[in-house]
C-alpha cells in the first residue's frame, strides 16, 4: 500500500492547507465583517427596532391628539380643564381626594409635650404628655 505523506512535498501542502484553513476560520470569526462584527450589528437593529416601534406608538397617539385639537372642541377643553384648571362661568369646581377610607389622620395638639424614644427593637415610640 502506497502512503501518500511520505514525501516532503505532501507534507508541505498538508501544512499549507492546515494554515490556510485556520486563517479563514480567523478571518470568519474575528476579522472585519466576521461573525463577532455581525452579532453586534444584529443586537443594535433589534435594540433600534424596539426604540422606533416605541417611537411610532407615541407619534401615533400624538398625531391622534393633534387630530382631536384640530378637528373637536372636546379635546380643547378637556385639556383646559384637567391641565389648566378652567371651569366655565356659573360651574363649581370639585376635587374629589384618592385618599382611601382607612385612612386616619393623625392630630397632636401643638401645646402638648411629645417625647420622641427609640425602645430597644429600634423602634421609635411617640408619647403625648397632655397638660
Amino acid at each position: 500500500m502506497l502512503n501518500i505523506f511520505d514525501s516532503i512535498v505532501s507534507k508541505v501542502l498538508l501544512g499549507l492547507a492546515i494554515i490556510l484553513i485556520a486563517g479563514f476560520q480567523y478571518l470568519f470569526w474575528f476579522g472585519e465583517g466576521g461573525f463577532h462584527d455581525h452579532q453586534k450589528l444584529a443586537q443594535k437593529i433589534q435594540q433600534q427596532t424596539e426604540i422606533n416601534s416605541e417611537l411610532k406608538e407615541r407619534n401615533r397617539v400624538l398625531a391622534a391628539e393633534v387630530f382631536d385639537l384640530k378637528n373637536g372642541i372636546e379635546a380643547i377643553e378637556e385639556h383646559a380643564r384637567l391641565d389648566l384648571g378652567l371651569i366655565k362661568p356659573h360651574e363649581t369646581f370639585v376635587q374629589m381626594s384618592m385618599i382611601g377610607t382607612q385612612y386616619r389622620p393623625v392630630y397632636i395638639d401643638p401645646n402638648a409635650n411629645v417625647d420622641l424614644r427609640t425602645n430597644e427593637d429600634g423602634n421609635q415610640e411617640v408619647t403625648v404628655n397632655e397638660p
